[in-house]
């Protein structure tokens, strides 16, 4: 399984990062621009990755990541699970959105 470093793919121009956490987890933090498809449905979503690009996958650790990207290669996708997950991106000081929705 390819695997990548959050600081290895800040420094990557154009990256298709998929967030595979569940609502709840990415109102708290999220990388800018990454797509929001929950583990839970992912399937109901399939058609929404792309097959001509290379996908990174993320989550809260990179447990949930690794079994999608081994899905997605499965599949015949180019994916690559980020190691770390959002913990490792925040705690890198990489830049994160949080939710200002008080409710």
């Amino acid at each position: 399984m390819q695997e990548i470093t959050p600081n290895e793919l800040s420094k990557l121009e154009q990256a298709v990062i998929i967030d595979v956490r569940e609502a709840d987890e990415v109102a708290v933090a999220s990388v800018p621009g990454a797509r929001h498809l929950p583990m839970s449905t992912f399937l109901d979503h399939l058609d929404e990755v792309p097959r001509e690009e290379t996908v990174y996958v993320m989550c809260h650790s990179g447990g949930r990541s690794a079994r999608v990207t081994g899905y997605l290669e499965q599949q015949g996708y180019d994916a690559v699970n980020v190691t770390g997950g959002i913990s490792e991106w925040a705690a890198s000081g990489l830049p994160v959105e949080r939710s200002t929705d008080a409710g």
